[in-house]
């Protein structure tokens, strides 16, 4: 009965590591790419679908395209998007340079990866939520006892104290991350 529950707090927790991948701190990381599409014959496409992508060095990302008529679209899509960073390429492939995160910028992503943090506790206090309104309504319609429903809700309570933890502690891990010069 629980397990479901447990279930959408692990994927609110997956869903903030993924978005906490996309943040970059100061060095190449190909996840950052991850959200972008690039327009494929009419069709937004995910870049690991129609390029290779490697970190030649640590501030280097390099975009090989299978197909040499996309490097303009991938040049296309990068510049659209909220990466603050110019693609250059030389023919064969896009490279993009990442310059050093200033200090302003460094706080200004602590704060978003702290609001993104604060985002999944609120799902997760949601998911308790919604377990402890089955729990009370399975207990009204006697499917269960009082005492089964106290003892379930402090099951949930120390599932929700368990991922609030988690998250914590990934946003304290992001931010150390993003800090460190």
């Amino acid at each position: 009965m629980l397990s479901q529950y447990e279930s959408k707090m692990t994927k609110a927790l997956d869903s903030l590591a993924s978005e906490f991948s996309s943040i970059r701190a100061g060095r190449a990381n190909p996840h950052i790419l991850d959200k972008l599409r690039v327009d494929y014959y009419g069709t937004p496409t995910p870049f690991q679908q129609v390029a290779n992508i490697t970190v030649p060095e640590a501030r280097t990302l390099m975009i090989q395209p299978w197909e040499s008529s996309l490097i303009k679209e991938i040049e296309k899509a990068i510049m659209c998007s909220d990466l603050g960073v110019t693609p250059n390429n030389d023919g064969k492939c896009v490279i993009i340079n990442f310059p050093e995160l200033t200090e302003d910028r460094r706080k200004e992503l602590a704060k978003d990866i702290k609001k993104k943090g604060e985002a999944a506790k609120v799902v997760i206090r949601n998911i308790r939520r919604d377990a402890n309104d089955a729990l009370k309504k399975m207990n009204k319609a006697s499917e269960i006892s009082d005492d089964e429903l106290k003892t379930n809700e402090d099951k949930v309570q120390k599932l929700t104290d368990k991922y609030v933890a988690d998250i914590d502690k990934a946003i304290d891990e992001k931010t150390k991350e993003i800090m460190t010069v």
